[in-house]
């Protein structure tokens, strides 16, 4: 199937092509967590690109509770002008925008100051980097009904703004994916225990986000089809998950895997073996989308024209492209223009596995802030300074975030 043919969704939109510009955290918000002008630019970057679809990083429904310290916040209308104009170049090229609407959990920096909630009492296990993460605190029934709300909220907002769409982030280890793995949610009421009442969070928010937007409105889930941990969420519950989800009105569903603890999304699994470079969620993806009835979208390692063409002949929708874009935001139209072009970052094979994550999420960073100042993205650059640059900045924003935070 052509990358080019357009997608239509269940909802009745359609979207024009069959390559989306999947999420990647920019760091990129302004001193009051709302969308900047550097945020503006790397968007009109990726509008001009040619994907289809885009999906925006992490948008936080919860200033209290965030990713990173330069992460965008959406939970009222004190900044919706901004929200407005992000929405207007995302969509300037014709492409549909959506929101990623997240909630970090137990993925909270200790750093930030804030306190992290979580299913239960279950810290991260990441050796000697798990003190870099806050302790978590099991969340009460009314913390799990304002988080459904807030959901529900932030796409309300997002719609209003002018987004074609919003996903939910149950994947990557943060709050959603938390409840639907046995190894984080050790819970005994309505909310663990069973698949089914670890899955009940995830059901709840997609229901109240649906009666929260108009019926054309895009709403999209992002699930992993494994944790890539020993006893945690696995394939077969992914399987049972997404015949859950068919009951409900989900327009796409994004199919990724791994979290902090295993960070499979870029490629390595926690033991350290070695999985496919490109498409590395494929197999297991195909096998899920015989289960779906919504459309089917695949991220995770893709950069070369043919392996897009690869996944939509498996019966997968859709392929999510991230690294590659933030390397070259105009693959799409050259590869529409005939040009084969294949953007790689160089390897990273530290021994560390967990430092060699944040050197890699640090260098992917460092290209989009190029993309943010009207530069070209500089793919050599050592990870080592990358990594340097980017703790640098975090710091800096980490503070200015803990000082609006105390005002």
């Amino acid at each position: 199937m052509s990358p080019f043919k357009t997608l239509n969704l269940p909802n009745g939109q359609t979207i024009g092509n069959r390559v989306a510009k999947a999420s990647m955290e920019e760091n990129l918000a302004d001193a009051d967590q709302a969308p900047s002008a550097a945020l503006y630019r790397l968007y009109q970057a990726w509008a001009d690109g040619g994907a289809g679809l885009l999906l925006t990083g992490n948008v936080m429904i919860d200033r209290r509770a965030m990713t990173g310290p330069g992460g965008v916040v959406l939970e009222d209308e004190r900044h919706l002008a901004q929200f407005r104009r992000w929405a207007e170049i995302g969509r300037s090229g014709g492409a549909q925008l959506w929101m990623q609407l997240n909630h970090p959990g137990r993925q909270t920096f200790a750093n930030m100051g804030q306190p992290a909630l979580a299913p239960s009492a279950v810290a991260l296990e990441m050796g000697a980097f798990s003190k870099l993460f806050a302790e978590p605190r099991p969340m009460s029934e009314s913390d799990i009904e304002e988080v459904i709300q807030r959901f529900a909220t932030s796409a309300a907002l997002a719609e209003k703004a002018g987004f074609t769409g919003v996903e939910i982030h149950a994947a990557h280890g943060y709050l959603l994916s938390q409840f639907l793995s046995p190894l984080a949610n050790r819970r005994t009421d309505r909310w663990g225990g069973s698949l089914e009442n670890r899955a009940r969070l995830l059901l709840s928010v997609i229901e109240a986000v649906r009666q929260a937007v108009s019926p054309q409105f895009c709403v999209a889930v992002k699930l992993n089809s494994a944790d890539f941990q020993r006893g945690g969420f696995d394939t077969h519950d992914a399987r049972q998950v997404i015949e859950w989800l068919n009951e409900l009105p989900v327009d796409l569903l994004e199919l990724s895997g791994g979290s902090y603890e295993a960070p499979a999304m870029q490629g390595e699994a926690r033991d350290g073996r070695t999985l496919a470079r490109e498409a590395f969620f494929l197999e297991m993806a195909s096998e899920l989308a015989s289960v779906a009835r919504m459309p089917v979208m695949v991220t995770g390692g893709i950069r070369r024209l043919p392996i897009v063409e690869q996944v939509l002949e498996s019966g997968i929708d859709m392929a999510g492209i991230a690294t590659a874009l933030a390397i070259e935001p105009d693959l799409v139209n050259h590869w529409r223009a005939g040009r084969q072009s294949e953007p790689q970052l160089p390897p990273i094979r530290w021994k560390r596995k967990p430092l060699a994550s944040l050197a890699n999420m640090a260098v992917v960073r460092f290209q989009m802030a190029r993309l943010s100042r009207g530069r070209k993205p500089r793919p050599e650059v050592s990870a080592l300074w990358a990594l340097i640059l980017d703790r640098l900045y975090l710091g800096r924003r980490t503070r200015q975030y803990r000082q609006a935070m105390s005002d």
